[in-house]
């Protein structure tokens, strides 16, 4: 009986052993180079201001976590900062322009947001009570965060004809708001100007020339505030989709070390209410399209502001409060992980993730504040990635992505390897392109897996990562599945176990798996891993 009941699950067993297919490649890392380099705080998260009534497809995802409404005293919010040990969020949205500081002299009435039929994105104007900016720099005081604010740009501005603003800005209101930050002591690490105001904006926009001029002006009375202060917070702007004829004349308009990060945002992924969704996170035609904006971003700053650097300040793949049951599951990390690799191979120096929670795609959990799937993406990035990064080659199939930085903190290199086939099962091993005389294609070049693999053939065979003693002759992975094989669960599993709080509310250990360095590395179909070789010689890493 034992046995055809074995024999009957064995034979049911069998479409699946089949349907899966293996494919054999090699990774090639060049330590020699730093391709680019990012922030020491690349991964970031922000905070929104969006009411509990902002609703998207007949859902209200935001619920109370506006930077007015947020729960400050929620343990699991503490922990759930803490644990990076220095994260970056970035308080902005699209309100922020609607926003008001009551202190100083301020000439309007200070309420809360309201729906208001004929407000900008349906919303009045709201206020920020200086008790409640006490209370959230009290929060970031005690949690280590390094803070990015954004000012409302058009205070004192007009509607002029459809979506464009015109008249002259009002200073008055963010200068007595930043002279208030500096009387309390509170550490702003940037100030950011406007958000999606750029282009055609989405909502309102402000012409380039009068928004660079407005960077000048922001620019001198930052530096009036700050003067004798050990630190100047950076001027960031301006928070709205890449369009580089904007882009350019906003630079050459503001003019040399006025802006220190030009910052734009990526939805790339489309409506959230899109039913293809899944499938476009999983479509690597579809991941790459959005390289192009990065790599003409990085040519814009580098020919028109090369004192100035990239941030990508908000991005939450899919639009309008993300997509309900993809965005705040394990499927996204495919996605997230995918753009931060992409995001600082093209010199991008911050990621701020929409949202850190709110909407569908919070980190956490609007309602639990229980960290979601990306949550722990971010996490293990931000502990095992660090800000130089290298260049990768490989000869396996598109669906296989590999990005590769020097590790953080320690020696060595840190891989990340991203499964997004679902037949395919990945056996690869690694190899240092300074044992093989390999030459990788660097930046904006690409390099085809044909010309690759002749590259591969004629070198050495059994080319292998060196360990100088037995202290090295491992590697850790971290191997990244969906619990039960559900795509769209809220559960990661890490090396086999669920990454689920503990019973006393803290964040579960992160922990690796030690392999032998010269064992091949399986990479199993929809799933993701980062592979740390502790001995990995690149020259670009000291």
């Amino acid at each position: 009986m034992e046995f055809g009941m074995i024999l009957i699950l064995f034979v049911a067993s069998i479409p699946t052993i089949l349907a899966e297919d293996i494919s054999y490649g090699t990774i090639v890392v060049d330590g020699t180079t730093s391709i680019a380099q990012t922030d020491d705080n690349f991964v970031c998260a922000t905070i929104d201001w969006w009411p509990h009534d902002k609703c998207d497809y007949k859902q209200c995802p935001w619920h109370y976590t506006s930077a007015i409404t947020l729960d400050l005293s929620h343990p699991i919010l503490t922990k759930a900062i803490q644990a990076f040990n220095r994260l970056r969020i970035r308080i902005g949205g699209s309100l922020q322009d609607q926003v008001l500081y009551n202190v100083g002299n301020l000439k309007s009435p200070c309420h809360p947001f309201r729906k208001m039929k004929h407000g900008l994105f349906g919303f009045s104007k709201g206020c920020l009570q200086m008790k409640r900016w006490d209370e959230l720099n009290h929060f970031f005081n005690a949690t280590s965060v390094m803070l990015t604010f954004g000012l409302n740009a058009l205070y004192g501005r007009h509607k002029i004809k459809g979506s464009l603003w015109g008249g002259e800005w009002d200073s008055s209101n963010a200068q007595d708001f930043i002279k208030y930050s500096i009387s309390k002591g509170y550490q702003i690490d940037s100030w950011e100007y406007g958000n999606e105001l750029s282009g055609n904006g989405v909502g309102a926009h402000v012409h380039a020339d009068r928004y660079g001029k407005d960077l000048i002006h922001l620019k001198k009375i930052i530096k009036e505030l700050y003067r004798g202060s050990q630190f100047e917070p950076s001027l960031v702007a301006p928070g709205g989709f890449f369009n580089q004829q904007w882009f350019t004349k906003l630079l050459q308009v503001s003019g040399s070390n006025v802006l220190d990060a030009i910052s734009h945002h990526i939805y790339n992924l489309g409506a959230g209410s899109d039913p293809k969704l899944v499938s476009k996170i999983l479509d690597p035609n579809h991941l790459n399209k959005v390289a192009n904006t990065f790599i003409n971003l990085a040519r814009t700053v580098q020919t028109h502001g090369p004192w100035s650097s990239a941030w990508v300040g908000e991005s939450g793949g899919a639009y309008n409060s993300g997509g309900p049951h993809v965005s705040d599951t394990f499927v996204n990390s495919f996605w997230y992980l995918d753009q931060l690799g992409m995001a600082s191979k093209y010199q991008t120096k911050v990621y701020c993730r929409q949202t850190l929670i709110g909407g569908n795609y919070g980190l956490l959990n609007a309602t639990t504040y229980v960290p979601n799937p990306d949550y722990y993406s971010a996490l293990l990035w931000h502990r095992l990635m660090g800000k130089v990064v290298l260049a990768v080659g490989s000869d396996a199939s598109p669906f296989l992505r590999s990005y590769a930085h020097c590790s953080k903190g320690r020696i060595g290199v840190t891989l990340l390897v991203i499964n997004l086939s679902d037949q395919t099962k990945f056996i690869t091993d690694v190899q240092n392109s300074m044992n093989n005389n390999i030459r990788l294609a660097t930046e904006q070049q690409n390099i085809s897996r044909k010309s690759f693999s002749r590259s591969l053939k004629n070198t050495a065979s059994g080319a292998e990562i060196k360990a100088s003693s037995d202290e090295y002759s491992y590697r850790e992975e971290y191997h990244l599945t969906p619990k039960n094989g559900y795509l769209q669960t809220r559960t990661m599993v890490l090396n086999g176990i669920p990454l689920e709080l503990t019973s006393t509310g803290n964040i579960p250990r992160l922990d690796p798996i030690r392999v032998n360095v010269k064992s091949p590395i399986s990479i199993t179909p929809l799933s993701i891993a980062f592979l740390v070789f502790p001995d990995f010689a690149a020259p670009a890493c000291r």
